[in-house]
């Protein structure tokens, strides 16, 4: 398929079985040798609504056709994700799109079916990998310990032992593998956990109302930032963007109730709303989208942003080789 037949699937979206228009879109998307933002937001909102509707085989099929693609849709690629291991096992092992932060999220919700896939992956972070073999091997694993009254107590040390303590120190496979699923899942909790930082007096989702009707972006955008204590870099980019993708994680994140995600969503991208077919489409995606896959993407943008940052800070101690002058010194 040509990237027109891509199209006329997009627009004629009625017609047809959601089967047939499911395989189809997908097989049309990987015919297309650099696919447009437009055309990736299109994939997503034709995939996403008929996912329910359609077959085990037919989501394998995707996966699969999926699991090399740098520019597959984000949101359908999490949602396969997090199927049953027979069907997200081609994107657990090859796609680029996961993060060695999403990995580790899909471990802690999935246990060790998906960690066995995960641990094929090509130059898997050799962390994931330690964390894997310990979920292979329970025994290995500390248990953290429950005093009489019921509170937790963490073991004196985090360290995972190199040998087996005897089988009367030990939990059993099941409780200590749980164990680790938990400690993966503390891995990310600190982030997620944290009060999300609000001006004072004003709630989040207050404040980024009253922004978003003054019609100016970076005023929208600066409290968008705040609220997901992301920088201003990446909160523009949320809503530069073509689609409105990444405002749903962004606002999904926030634990917003519907109604209020989609007022911000109509008063920023207020042209992507002009009939009751795209309102019920942002409904039921931001529906769908489960608050721990936005968490885990509000991380990836705080990593990504971190990264840059500091390659920002080697660079001038690069040049500085070069050109010593004091000029060349000074902070920006």
């Amino acid at each position: 398929m040509s990237a027109s037949d891509f199209r006329q699937i997009a627009i004629g979206r009625e017609a047809g079985k959601p089967e047939r228009l499911f395989r189809a879109a997908v097989s049309a998307f990987c015919a297309l040798p650099r696919p447009s933002r437009r055309e990736i937001a299109q994939l997503e909102d034709l995939t996403l609504p008929l996912f329910d509707k359609v077959s085990v085989d037919a989501r394998r099929f995707v996966a699969a056709a999926l699991s090399d693609s740098e520019h597959a849709p984000l949101g359908l690629v999490r949602r396969l994700c997090d199927e049953s291991v027979d069907i997200a096992a081609p994107l657990l092992i090859r796609s680029p799109l996961l993060s060695d932060v999403a990995l580790i999220a899909l471990i802690g919700r999935h246990g060790l079916p998906h960690a066995r896939a995960i641990a094929r992956r090509p130059n898997l972070n050799q962390a994931i990998a330690d964390l894997i073999r310990v979920l292979e091997r329970p025994r290995l694993v500390q248990p953290e310990t429950m005093p009489r009254d019921g509170s937790k107590t963490m073991p004196a040390t985090s360290r995972i032992p190199t040998t087996a303590v005897s089988d009367d120190q030990t939990p059993s496979p099941g409780e200590a593998a749980e164990n680790v699923r938990r400690r993966l899942r503390a891995m990310m909790a600190p982030n997620a956990e944290r009060p999300i930082p609000a001006q004072p007096g004003l709630p989040a989702y207050a404040r980024l109302k009253t922004t978003a009707l003054t019609g100016n972006n970076a005023f929208f955008q600066t409290a968008l930032a705040d609220a997901l204590d992301i920088d201003f870099r990446t909160a523009r980019s949320i809503t530069d963007k073509g689609g409105y993708s990444s405002l749903i994680d962004a606002l999904k994140a926030l634990d917003l109730p519907e109604e209020q995600a989609f007022l911000l969503a109509a008063t920023v991208f207020p042209g992507h709303f002009g009939n009751a077919e795209a309102v019920r489409l942002f409904l039921e995606r931001y529906r769908l989208l489960h608050r721990d896959v936005a968490l885990d993407k509000v991380r990836e943008w705080k990593a990504t942003s971190l990264g840059a940052r500091v390659r920002a800070n080697e660079a001038p101690r690069r040049s500085s080789q070069g050109a010593p002058s004091d000029d060349h010194l000074k902070a920006s």
